[in-house]
């Protein structure tokens, strides 16, 4: 029984979890200038994508694969490092708020260095602004994570692993 008790509170606080850090990466995104210009360009790229069918008589297909790459793309940073990290948490019997916060964000950021592998090839030099603006979403990533971790962490994570009798010994 406490086992699916567990499995609806980790579920719940993952409920919760992902919309603060959805909150969280929006809001920064909406903030700092590099990611802005970044999203700029995304979204008049997909719009002249969109466009340049519909003005050749197609249904703007573009549009729906952008759509759902993007949704693809939030749920691996949005949904997966919480629900690992979760896991984990009750597999392992952690209770740690670093456990979650650190553990969730470590995750968060470093997915999309995973996702598209260490070493570029076709690269010959590396760009000093590009490498700074990499930083800067990839510390947005880890703060949008831990702020995940935090919540699943304040709802479930304190809780964690198999079950414990807190009264003390000798206690009926």
């Amino acid at each position: 029984m406490h086992a699916l008790g567990r499995l609806f509170l980790g579920a719940f606080a993952l409920l919760l979890a992902v919309p603060a850090g959805f909150a969280v990466l929006a809001l920064a995104l909406l903030v700092d200038p590099t990611a802005q210009a970044w999203l700029t360009g995304g979204a008049l790229a997909g719009l002249d994508m969109a466009l340049s069918d519909i003005s050749a008589g197609l249904p703007p297909e573009s549009l729906a694969l952008l759509i759902a790459g993007l949704a693809k793309a939030l749920f691996v940073l949005l949904v997966v490092p919480p629900a690992l990290i979760g896991l984990g948490g009750e597999i392992l019997g952690r209770r740690g708020l670093l456990w979650y916060g650190a553990g969730c964000g470590a995750l968060t950021a470093a997915l999309p260095w995973f996702a598209r592998g260490a070493t570029r090839s076709g690269e010959a030099g590396l760009d000093p602004n590009r490498l700074a603006a990499e930083a800067r979403l990839t510390l947005i990533l880890f703060v949008a994570g831990a702020c995940a971790g935090l919540v699943y962490w304040l709802v479930a994570g304190r809780g964690a692993g198999p079950a414990r009798d807190d009264r003390p010994a000798g206690a009926a």
